[in-house]
């Protein structure tokens, strides 16, 4: 099964998502390319993959991303390949992918559950993206002009959370995962074979 999970800048899904499977058996995080530079401690095959524009361009035009889009400047993409390995290898995997991105995917009719996760204010959001100092003020205020046009976005999704507290919302997030994985659709074959093991 895919997830998909969005959520304006500085309300911490990736934060949450890294958490989220650590606490869920079979489930895995997909690693985004992408052509801006490290950041800070940001490691190459661990936070992203990290390659050069004229590369990231390369793939996307050999089709090799399941999405992929522009961010402040930054192209971000989900390797198509990568995606299906996983899901054919018997985990769920978990797309952390921003609003344009998510379209992306539905448009292509790719079966996933979308949760979109909001910040519990605006006010909270502004204090979470000064605070981790990683933009200059204008680039804050692009983030936050951003936000205020995504958030509507949520009725697109099956699932809405809200990042008040941070165990608080990946326990929410686990349920979501575990509700979906119980559905009378993904569960009729095991029931079957349950229902065998009572025949005479």
């Amino acid at each position: 099964m895919l997830f998909i999970v969005s959520a304006p800048s500085g309300t911490g899904k990736t934060t949450l998502v890294e958490r989220l499977v650590k606490v869920t058996d079979h489930l895995r995080m997909s690693r985004s390319y992408t052509s801006r530079p490290p950041r800070g401690d940001e490691v190459h095959g661990v936070d992203y993959n990290f390659v050069s524009r004229a590369r990231f361009e390369q793939m996307a035009a050999a089709g090799e991303f399941l999405e992929w889009a522009d961010v402040f400047g930054n192209l971000y993409g989900t390797h198509a390949g990568e995606t299906d390995k996983y899901l054919q290898g018997g985990d769920d995997v978990v797309l952390v992918i921003d609003v344009q991105g998510a379209r992306k995917v539905r448009a292509q009719n790719v079966p996933h559950v979308g949760i979109f996760v909001l910040p519990p204010s605006f006010q909270v959001l502004e204090q979470r993206l000064r605070g981790r100092s990683k933009d200059n003020e204008d680039a804050i205020r692009r983030r936050l002009q951003v936000a205020r046009e995504e958030v509507s976005a949520f009725e697109e999704y099956n699932y809405v959370v809200i990042n008040d507290a941070l165990d608080l919302c990946v326990e929410r997030m686990k349920g979501i995962v575990l509700a979906e994985r119980s559905k009378l659709a993904r569960m009729r074959p095991k029931a079957a074979q349950v229902l065998g093991t009572f025949e005479l």
